[in-house]
């Protein structure tokens, strides 16, 4: 009941604020999570009005759109988002806004679903998470470029060309990561976090993942689970497991006194970026860097 009259004050919200909009000079774009704010900026930059509702250390899985976020969304001329129910509690006030002619866009659409990562925990039956995955991001940016280049199309070759220039950055990004994951041997590359959100990021550089919570923060770990993963850490000598900077961290640390409990000494690692960008001005701000300092952390800890 309460899921079903959010969405109806965010439509009424939605129409009220439609209402208001104004002319702007500047075409106007809002996105949802930091991930896909730093990627639209890099294709559009100043020729678009980029408005992102979400900030560092926020988690999409759980996030509601406040007051001030209807009126952006309201006064978007296109919206980009993640898709496959990753902004779990704003998919039906997309949906809503589509069927109202607003321009709504999941970049999820630029990938093949034969090649996405399976999941129970979502009602599209994939794993979101898929900014993990640096190839994807390049197929994002291609189509982002096309989006903005059909919406503003005097702006066509800005686009195209902050695109390729973006894509070149995120070739240099890959090989980057893999000369840094290489200095971890094989055998060591066991990641642990609170949450599943690295799946994609195991199989594009050979890790096995495993997170505590599954999938969404939006499942409790229990004791049992708990129990199970520190079984499973003492088996394979895991090093060192990790926090995530938009999940609590007292799961981790639970689980790492459950651990050591068993006399077996384990390490927190450090904090990884997973569902959101670190603080804006900052190296970690930004998809690239957000992407070196994870692996940097990864690789230093379970050496």
């Amino acid at each position: 009941m309460k899921k079903y009259l959010y969405i109806i004050v965010i439509s009424f919200l939605f129409l009220s604020c439609k209402n208001e909009k104004k002319a702007n000079d500047k075409f106007n774009v809002v996105t949802t999570t930091s991930m896909i704010t730093d990627l639209v900026k890099n294709i559009g930059g100043e020729h678009i009005n980029l408005q992102g509702l979400m900030g560092s250390g926020v988690d999409p899985h759980l996030y509601k759109a406040s007051e001030g976020d209807v009126s952006k969304l309201a006064n978007a001329d296109i919206i980009f988002y993640n898709g496959l129910h990753l902004e779990g509690k704003l998919v039906e006030v997309f949906e809503k806004m589509h069927s109202q002619k607003t321009k709504t866009i999941a970049i999820s659409d630029a990938l093949d679903e034969k090649t996405l990562i399976g999941s129970e925990y979502f009602a599209s039956n994939y794993d979101p998470h898929i900014w993990f995955n640096v190839e994807y991001w390049m197929l994002a940016t291609h189509f982002i470029v096309n989006k903005l280049s059909e919406a503003v199309p005097e702006q066509k070759a800005t686009f195209e060309a902050n695109g390729a220039n973006y894509i070149k950055q995120l070739e240099a990004l890959k090989a980057k990561l893999i000369a840094t994951i290489e200095t971890l041997p094989e055998e060591k590359r066991i990641l642990v976090t609170a949450h599943d959100a690295f799946n994609y990021f195991g199989k594009s550089f050979n890790f096995e993942v495993v997170g505590l919570q599954g999938l969404s923060t939006a499942t409790e770990a229990g004791v049992q689970d708990v129990q199970k993963l520190s079984a499973f850490i003492i088996e394979k000598n895991v090093k060192a497991i990790f926090i995530e900077s938009s999940v609590p961290k007292r799961t981790i640390e639970a689980l790492q006194a459950a651990v050591n409990s068993k006399g077996h000494h384990v390490t927190i690692g450090g904090s990884l970026y997973s569902d959101a960008l670190g603080n804006a001005g900052t190296a970690e701000g930004t998809y690239i860097g957000m992407f070196q300092y994870n692996v940097k952390t990864i690789v230093n800890a379970l050496k």
